[in-house]
């Protein structure tokens, strides 16, 4: 059925997907004043290692192995982005008496924590994360991450078994 469809060129748009993600999150952040809280830089860092993936496996345009290995790796990237993204909605969704207060910047947590700590701070969430800002289409920011995030990942598992099966038959 997807034959014609080029590893290559899959990873390639996933490549572009993540450079994308990546564009707008610095819209967002330079042109429109959306400041990004920790949860968000984390999901920066799962999209943009998601996009150096992709860029990678387009390049090397792995055989059966390289792309069981590529997809692996894909989709745990994805996988950990995407529950980061889960507890920024779930922070974003919670009563207002029960968000959990402000606390210092990543900067700051980095420069003062091991970065075991730094992370479970992080991902306990603060007050900032809670805050939504943009929104399209009643999601926020996290939301539409988490959205691409399962879609990138599905993705990244059909290319996967597309290229398995290709350099099977070929």
């Amino acid at each position: 059925m997807f034959s014609y469809l080029q590893p290559r060129a899959g990873y390639l748009a996933g490549f572009l997907v993540c450079a994308g993600m990546i564009a707008f999150a610095l819209y967002l952040q330079h042109f429109e004043g959306q400041e990004p809280c920790p949860l968000c830089i984390l999901q920066r860092v799962a999209w943009i290692t998601l996009g150096s993936l992709f860029l990678v496996a387009a390049i090397h345009g792995p055989a059966r192995v390289g792309a069981a290995v590529y997809g692996a790796l894909l989709i745990l990237v994805a996988g950990s982005g995407a529950a980061i993204a889960g507890r920024h909605v779930w922070l974003q969704n919670l009563p207002r008496d029960q968000v959990p207060a402000c606390g210092p910047d990543l900067d700051y947590m980095l420069r003062q924590f091991p970065l075991s700590e730094t992370l479970r701070r992080v991902l306990s969430g603060t007050g900032e994360c809670a805050e939504s800002g943009w929104t399209f289409l009643d999601l926020s920011i996290a939301g539409w991450s988490l959205v691409w995030l399962l879609l990138i990942g599905a993705f990244a598992a059909f290319l996967t078994v597309i290229a398995w099966k290709r350099a099977r038959s070929g």
